[in-house]
């Protein structure tokens, strides 16, 4: 298994993504990490002599985050991302990470690897915590923003397939993002899906409210791009919102500061459940290979967790299992014609 990571991409890059890739290529032995990027300024930074299964390919260009997307992906054809996609598509490496601008990675993954087989549109799929005894994997949240119900159909057999195989979770429950719990509720997109779904081979439980999606009422969460975007940065937002809050409080005087030093272990424990570098990254369900984007701002750890993901991706056959299903999908339809 070979893993090619953008070592351009991200707000503490290289010096983030050197770390990590070198902590991962020490930790799992039985893959092999290519840091795709500017050669001298990797070398610059990196503490320790590499591994033996980590290396360095040379890019020139570095997509930038203020860069137009599509535009930048097909002009800067020596950037460390596209260098690292182009050797997906020419089978040199399985995977991608980065950490880099999330619309060129989309991008880079539509228009160099492209789709997969009886895929008619990717999806961003990150993973978010739950009060409940598992996580929660949202399908889409960003690639595909006016999708079709046959989309959001098959968004629910990767998700399927993705929580299985990577996160472990055994006939995850799908959930329908809605406006309410009722059958009958919801827009055009929701009321078209909802008994597609039904039909489909999996444990569907319904439509989900969007306040009780971190209850753990679901596995996989389905819907669009727009809705899952908002969702996504809602929750982070929030999330934010109540850390600052509990710091302001916790500081206020001394009896609330020692309130605060007793809560301290439990404080931390909370923290890290919501801590995106646990996580590693969010897979690009759909797309040739495995694409695995990273939060911008992530450290070496959350590199190295994304390695870890994307090793399971490929150690479980995630796209093999994919393009089995969606095989045997379209078999049946035929069949009922």
């Amino acid at each position: 298994m070979k893993i090619a990571i953008d070592a351009m991409g991200g707000d503490f890059a290289p010096k983030s993504t050197v770390q990590g890739a070198t902590d991962a290529a020490k930790r799992f032995n039985d893959i092999e990490i290519v840091l795709v990027g500017k050669t001298e300024e990797i070398n610059k930074v990196k503490t320790e002599p590499f591994p033996k299964n980590l290396t360095i390919q040379h890019a020139e260009e570095v997509i930038l985050t203020e860069d137009e997307p599509a535009r930048a992906v097909r002009k800067k054809k020596e950037a460390s991302l596209v260098v690292a996609s182009r050797m997906v598509k020419e089978k040199e490496v399985d995977a991608v990470i980065t950490a880099g601008n999330t619309g060129a990675f989309m991008a880079s993954g539509l228009l160099i690897a492209g789709r997969l087989a009886g895929i008619e549109r990717p999806a961003l799929a990150p993973v978010l915590p739950t009060m409940g005894e598992n996580e929660i994997l949202i399908l889409d949240v960003g690639a595909n923003m006016d999708p079709k119900p046959e989309h959001l159909v098959q968004y629910a057999v990767m998700g399927r397939i993705y929580s299985e195989q990577v996160l472990g979770i055994q006939n995850p429950r799908i959930g329908l993002l809605n406006v309410g719990t009722e059958d009958t509720k919801g827009n055009e997109l929701t009321k078209k899906t909802f008994p597609l779904l039904k039909a489909l081979s999996v444990q569907f439980v319904g439509n989900v409210e969007a306040r009780d999606v971190l209850n753990g009422v679901c596995d996989v969460l389905i819907t669009d791009g727009f809705s899952g975007n908002i969702l996504l940065k809602t929750t982070e937002g929030v999330a934010s919102t109540v850390f600052q809050l509990l710091k302001k409080e916790f500081m206020h005087n001394t009896l609330t500061k020692l309130a605060a030093a007793i809560l301290k272990p439990g404080l931390k424990n909370f923290k890290k459940k919501l801590d995106y570098s646990e996580v590693g990254g969010a897979p690009l369900l759909g797309v040739n290979g495995a694409f695995i984007k990273a939060h911008g701002s992530s450290d070496s750890k959350a590199i190295m967790n994304a390695v870890r993901q994307a090793r399971l991706f490929l150690k479980n056959q995630v796209i093999e299992k994919i393009e089995q299903e969606i095989a045997k999908g379209v078999e049946n339809q035929n069949g009922d014609k």
